[in-house]
């Protein structure tokens, strides 16, 4: 294992960083609670599957963009796409015709949908499906599915996680949720609120397959309860196929929603559905009118343009079948490391090749924050930055490859903390957090 890599620069630009952005980030997830003390790498620059911190260390990079850059950071068909429009003009007062070639190509690709809206986040869309499933059925309550980490930065979700401060309670009290996978539980909670529950919303899949039958019977049973079901694809859009999981799995729900890979790193995200539903937020419809999605800047082109070069790229280079092939080599590497050191039930690899995250076990067994503190720490010094497993497209064999043997030996590091009975002499200060908690 290397040394542990100067972060000199780092530790400086973290604190003008606390100094001028609360939290330090702009997403609580890169926060430098996430990393272990002193060694939050900040980030110069990305090519690929690399990335470059302020003080010149190269990491071989997963997660990237919080899944979002599924082809490599500047990716030149993405980039040279956006590039061509930021001589054109960039927003204008009337609809460009960019807005109008990129829904078509949306809409091709996910076939599914018969109209779609953008935006810039994946907050901006999934309240705005909330507030049409509202608005179309005349109900207030929304369902979420309790098994699934994130929805919204609005307070339709975030009162119910620990961080709620500031949210009034009878707004909380407007959200109700339900098991993944137990459609039996949910039609109890749909019983218990009978008439009252405008929508269902939950990611189709993560970690496991959905159960068989599962989506098309919450599907069913959304629509037997006069619910509309929205599917969030933030994650699963383009990992899972193009045309989501909706489009592996042949669920077409209600509403769906997509971001992240959708732009490669630029902001663009997207709800898409029905066109009974969608046309309420529009112009032709006798309906009470829906303030859907207003933005600014939801059709900015360059963004439109980089969503429609990522489209062709999936498409044309079989993006998400080397995302799996990528995704099932490293997982398999992983685990035959990890059992090679004794820790094959404390190091765990999960998920769908695609989307790949880790668990890291304690000697009982439980899931421990002060162990996953020492993973990534030996992780970062031997030049791997890896909050989760997730793969780009831009990472090649010898990444991998780096990768695993990375792992083998912060794994033998793992092995002597264990036999220790306590990780405190590897973690290097204090533990990584989850990032819902209620203090800092």
């Amino acid at each position: 294992m290397d040394t542990e890599r100067p972060q000199a620069r780092s530790r400086e630009a973290n604190e003008r960083l606390h100094a001028a952005i609360p939290g330090g980030a702009h997403t609580y997830a890169k926060g430098d609670d996430q990393y272990p003390d002193d060694c939050a790498p900040v980030i110069s620059h990305g090519r690929g599957a690399h990335v470059w911190d302020v003080d010149g260390n190269r990491y071989v990079e997963y997660g990237s963009g919080l899944r979002s850059v599924s082809l490599g950071h500047a990716h030149p068909r993405v980039t040279e796409a956006a590039r061509r429009e930021l001589d054109r003009g960039a927003n204008f007062v009337r609809p460009s015709i960019l807005e109008a070639e990129a829904a078509e190509r949306f809409l091709a690709s996910v076939r599914t949908a018969e109209m779609v809206k953008f935006a810039k986040n994946g907050s901006d869309v999934t309240t705005a499906a909330v507030r049409l499933a509202r608005a179309a059925t005349g109900r207030p309550l929304v369902a979420i599915c309790r098994d699934h980490a994130f929805f919204s930065t609005d307070d339709w979700f975030i009162g119910t996680t620990p961080m709620a401060a500031g949210i009034p309670g009878p707004v909380t009290e407007l959200t109700v949720s339900f098991p993944y996978g137990d459609l039996a539980a949910t039609e109890q909670l749909l019983r218990e609120h009978d008439g009252r529950i405008a929508c269902l919303i939950l990611e189709p899949a993560t970690q496991h397959e959905p159960p068989a039958g599962y989506l098309a019977g919450l599907r069913d049973l959304a629509h037997r309860h006069g619910c509309v079901l929205i599917f969030d694809e933030m994650i699963t859009g383009f990992r899972w196929s193009e045309a989501g999981a909706q489009g592996l799995y042949g669920v077409t729900p209600d509403l769906s929603t997509f971001g992240k890979a959708l732009g490669n790193g630029f902001a663009v995200s997207a709800l898409a559905g029905r066109r009974e539903l969608m046309e309420q937020g529009g112009l032709r419809d006798s309906r009470d009118r829906v303030f859907l999605l207003s933005t600014t800047h939801g059709a900015e082109t360059h963004s439109l343009a980089a969503a429609m070069a990522v489209f062709d790229t999936y498409t044309e280079e079989g993006v998400t079948t080397r995302l799996h092939t990528l995704g099932q080599r490293l997982a398999d590497g992983v685990r035959e490391a990890a059992a090679g050191m004794g820790v094959g039930e404390h190091v765990l690899v999960r998920g769908r090749a695609s989307n790949l995250v880790f668990a890291t076990l304690d000697a009982d067994g439980a899931p421990s924050q002060p162990y996953r503190t020492l993973f990534l720490r030996q992780l970062l010094a031997g030049g791997v930055i890896g909050p989760s497993f997730v793969v780009s497209s831009a990472l090649t064999d010898s990444d991998i490859d780096h990768t695993i043997d990375v792992v083998g030996q912060a794994c033998a590091v793992y092995r002597k903390a264990l036999d220790a009975g306590n990780p405190a002499p590897w973690m290097g200060g204090r533990s990584v957090k989850p990032v819902f908690r209620r203090r800092a």
